[in-house]
């Protein structure tokens, strides 16, 4: 049996950290691309050569020439420039929508039955943007951000109650920004809510804390944003697809009427496996969640409207 193939677009620390996580767990062969001359090929290289070490048999390939990743199996598009302090992930928006665009078109063209994950910013935007210009069907075309989120949650969580993050399941719907909707109810450790394991004011600060938590990095680095959590978050969305495994995750998908939502790229949760999204999951939602959603939905409407 062959080989599976990822392309991971884009040779900054999320793309390169996303393809070594990759190789490393033997998911695929991949293909790291990037405009830069010898960025990918210099990383690539790298990698291979910690093989021997850490006992991978994948092969990872650098290049600048899109023939290189024809035939993908799956697409990880990270490619874009990152934020700096002060910067909001929608500051982004003109210059990633034109290299976002270009992207999709060529991978379109030598890689016609891929799936694509987006993890470029703003988000959402960007995913509705790939799905526009790929001409994909929906389920092909899937975003990163509630794994990321959620995994953001969970961490802030298992701090609050000095327990172990293996027992945290955390739910994130909504934009990947400023609005989205950390959700309580359906944030579990070892099952039980957190609604009755912490106070209000407690789950308040945490959900406040997980929105900003991308600007919170970022404040630190000042000359970067996050890349480890990014990447591992991507993969984890990879392996789903790859291994077909029917992982139930939040993801930003095209929404059909789900959440009172149509023809809109946004955070929900969906079993992710080796069609892409093979369903959008539909949650009851109390009158205060249902709210805060529709006004991450009016961002996110919003801001693809800038683009339009």
């Amino acid at each position: 049996m062959s080989k599976a193939k990822v392309t991971v677009v884009g040779a900054g620390n999320v793309g390169a950290t996303a393809a070594q996580r990759i190789v490393e767990k033997q998911l695929a062969d991949v293909c790291l691309i990037d405009i830069v001359e010898g960025l990918p090929q210099g990383k690539a290289l790298d990698m291979m050569q910690s093989a021997a070490t850490e006992g991978f048999d994948t092969q990872i390939v650098g290049t600048n020439d899109y023939v290189d990743t024809a035939n993908s199996d799956v697409v990880v598009i990270t490619a874009g420039i990152a934020r700096k302090p002060g910067m909001s992930r929608d500051d982004l928006l003109k210059t990633n929508a034109s290299i976002v665009g270009s992207v999709t078109e060529q991978i379109v063209a030598h890689s016609p039955n891929c799936i694509i994950i987006v993890v470029s910013n703003p988000l959402d935007v960007m995913t509705q943007l790939a799905f526009n210009k790929s001409g994909f069907d929906s389920k092909r075309v899937v975003g990163m951000a509630g794994v990321l989120d959620a995994s953001r949650y969970a961490r802030f969580i298992a701090e609050a109650l000095n327990c172990s993050i293996k027992d945290v399941r955390a739910m994130v719907l909504g934009g990947h920004g400023d609005t989205m909707v950390p959700v309580p109810q359906y944030t579990t450790v070892n099952g039980i809510s957190i609604t009755e394991l912490l106070p209000a004011e407690k789950i308040k600060e945490i959900n406040d804390r997980t929105r900003h938590g991308g600007a919170e990095i970022v404040k630190h680095l000042k000359t970067g944003s996050a890349y480890y959590a990014p990447s591992a978050s991507a993969v984890a969305m990879v392996e789903a697809i790859l291994l077909d495994s029917g992982r139930i995750l939040p993801a930003c998908a095209l929404l059909k009427g789900e959440y009172g939502v149509n023809d809109l790229y946004c955070g929900v949760p969906v079993e992710l496996g080796k069609n892409g999204v093979q369903r959008v999951i539909e949650l009851p939602l109390n009158e205060t969640e249902l709210a805060e959603l529709q006004a991450s939905v009016k961002a996110v409407k919003e801001l693809s409207s800038e683009i339009a």
